[in-house]
């Protein structure tokens, strides 16, 4: 594999061809924060939590570090003004649907997010889809998923399935940043008994 040479936060630093923003990072030692990201996941993109600021040939914008590949001479800002501006708004209103996890609310405090800026909506998912996508991959046994579209999204257990499978594996609950997942399946648990 070829190396690429690019510099985040003024460090140079050394990749291979094919790594993301957030792998080179990693690789170095700098942290960018993630809500959505997982090593044995396909990139997901889903809470833009890792938005950051690349420069390449002049021009700068706003991608997501888990997704967005290394070039030769970028320049990555993981944290500025604006960085900091976008992850706060988006904390805020992940803390609207999960107020009291404790993931978010450790953010929220590293970045000055207003817990109380948005109306709660406490569904406590914030759609990362970590525990779907970690079933699916990794367990490839597809007992939880989506279900509905857009504002009405939510993550189901698949009770067929999920009656048979998740009570040997749980794999996915220390996963979830919200840790929701666990009163998800006592739930449907409860449904199917």
């Amino acid at each position: 594999m070829s190396k690429i040479l690019l510099k985040i936060d003024g460090r140079d630093v050394e990749a291979r061809a094919g790594m993301t923003i957030l792998e080179a990072a990693q690789s170095a030692g700098i942290v960018i924060p993630t809500l959505c990201h997982h090593a044995k996941l396909d990139p997901y993109g889903a809470c833009r939590i890792c938005t950051v600021e690349a420069e390449s040939n002049g021009r700068t914008r706003l991608v997501a570090a888990c997704l967005y590949p290394v070039e030769k001479n970028l320049a990555v800002r993981t944290r500025s003004e604006k960085v900091d501006r976008i992850r706060k708004m988006i904390l805020q209103l992940l803390l609207s649907h999960a107020p009291d996890a404790r993931d978010l609310k450790d953010l929220a405090h590293k970045y000055g997010a207003d817990k109380d800026r948005f109306e709660k909506e406490a569904s406590f998912c914030i759609h990362c889809g970590l525990c779907v996508r970690y079933c699916a991959e990794v367990k490839q046994k597809h007992a939880v998923g989506f279900v509905n579209r857009g504002a009405s999204r939510e993550i189901s257990f698949i009770p067929e399935i999920a009656s048979k499978e998740c009570w040997n594996c749980k794999e996915c609950f220390p996963l979830c940043p919200t840790e929701a997942l666990q009163a998800a399946y006592v739930y449907i648990e409860a449904l199917t008994s």
